[in-house]
């Protein structure tokens, strides 16, 4: 049975261990693996999974085992296969052990995920240790076969499809919600403080459509507890502006998370996990790339902007360009009245596109498969 150990640092917002608990569970229950998922911070991981309990050195969450990653942690044999999420360091102790081991592990730096042409060509790479008998090898998630694809369960569409066909009612119900009306949007809103906030929420509040927006808790309700003009907001309240209604969900597990992309018309997400998410979940999207100075984000933006409206009608490439540059603080990108005019048109376009591009998606390797097939051609044979 293969033996798998990855490293996680909680750098910020959930995404890496989002990424990093995703892959320890399918390396489990897919590929019958051994893992273990050693974090530092165990109570952001709490956050995404409730059950997880912060104070404990060890613990097994759906196969995995869980191991808080301290200073003074004590970390045994090291794993067949190591995985340094998003390039965290390892410990110098954990390396080498990582040396002593007969066959050595496959090494592997997990990149964040980019729609860049550059990545294909890096993907794999070796990088020889300095001074000790180790490679890691550079492993790039993407959009591509060049890459090592995206991260998705076995059944995750499927589950998606049993939810939309059969649970969606009662998953509004549930939330307190009736089912939606003729021409309404329900919309989700997971994303980092924005400029463009006012103008959108203005640009709903005031259009023909009516609007649902569901905002789990997260770093935008104070920016939009402000525009509402309220010195706070938490789970549970709702409030009506004109056409514009907005519901606080509670901060949501991956699970719960899924199940609202599932749902929703259209999804404003953050980041790289929910990004993917979105994605798989075959609902149009507005994506916000995790700010960088100097602007440095937007060349992901294009990159994936390229792909994505790759095939669409130009009016409704357009859109989605317009809405995605002003969302992310591009100059030069109409305002979001503008952009959200020119969504509107072309919803129809937008909804079957992104069915379409979750079927191009699904058609290619996921990121477990294609990992696990480099880490066995890597894996040294023992003498």
């Amino acid at each position: 049975m293969r033996t798998w150990d990855i490293f996680c640092k909680v750098i910020d917002n959930y995404g890496d261990i989002g990424v990093s608990w995703r892959l320890a569970r399918s390396l489990a229950h897919e590929q019958g693996s051994r893992v273990r998922l050693l974090v530092d911070d165990l109570a952001a991981f709490q956050r995404i999974r409730p059950e997880i309990q912060p104070d404990r050195a060890q613990q097994v969450c759906e196969g995995v085992t869980v191991c808080a990653w301290q200073q003074e942690a004590v970390f045994g044999e090291p794993a067949e296969a190591v995985i340094e999420a998003f390039g965290c360091t390892l410990p110098d102790v954990y390396v080498a052990a990582m040396a002593t081991r007969i066959p050595s592990p496959v090494w592997i730096n997990l990149e964040y995920l980019s729609a860049e042409s550059w990545v294909g060509a890096h993907h794999g790479l070796p990088s020889p240790h300095p001074q000790l008998p180790l490679t890691k090898y550079f492993f790039f998630p993407g959009y591509t076969r060049q890459t090592g694809g995206l991260l998705r369960e076995r059944d995750l569409l499927a589950r998606r499809s049993a939810f939309v066909q059969h649970e969606i009612e009662a998953y509004w119900r549930a939330l307190g919600l009736a089912a939606p009306v003729p021409g309404e949007w329900r919309i989700s809103l997971f994303a980092y403080e924005n400029p463009a906030l006012a103008e959108l929420l203005d640009a709903w509040r005031s259009g023909a459509d009516p609007v649902t927006l569901l905002v789990p808790e997260g770093r935008i309700l104070p920016q939009l507890a402000k525009w509402l003009g309220l010195g706070a907001l938490q789970a549970g309240d709702a409030i009506r502006r004109d056409a514009l209604q907005v519901q606080v969900l509670p901060f949501a597990s991956q699970d719960d998370y899924d199940r609202l992309l599932w749902a929703c018309d259209l999804n404003f997400v953050r980041g790289e996990d929910s990004c993917v998410r979105a994605q798989w979940a075959a609902r149009p999207l507005v994506w916000q790339a995790y700010p960088q100075a100097e602007g440095a984000h937007h060349d992901k933006l294009e990159a994936l902007l390229a792909l994505y409206t790759e095939g669409l009608e130009p009016p409704a490439a357009q859109a989605v360009r317009d809405a995605w540059r002003r969302w992310n603080g591009v100059p030069g990108a109409p305002d979001m009245a503008a952009c959200w005019a020119g969504w509107r048109a072309q919803r129809d376009v937008l909804g079957a596109h992104a069915a379409a591009w979750q079927a191009r998606l699904a058609d290619q390797p996921g990121l477990v498969e294609t990992l696990v097939e480099f880490v066995e051609n890597k894996r040294p044979q023992a003498v």
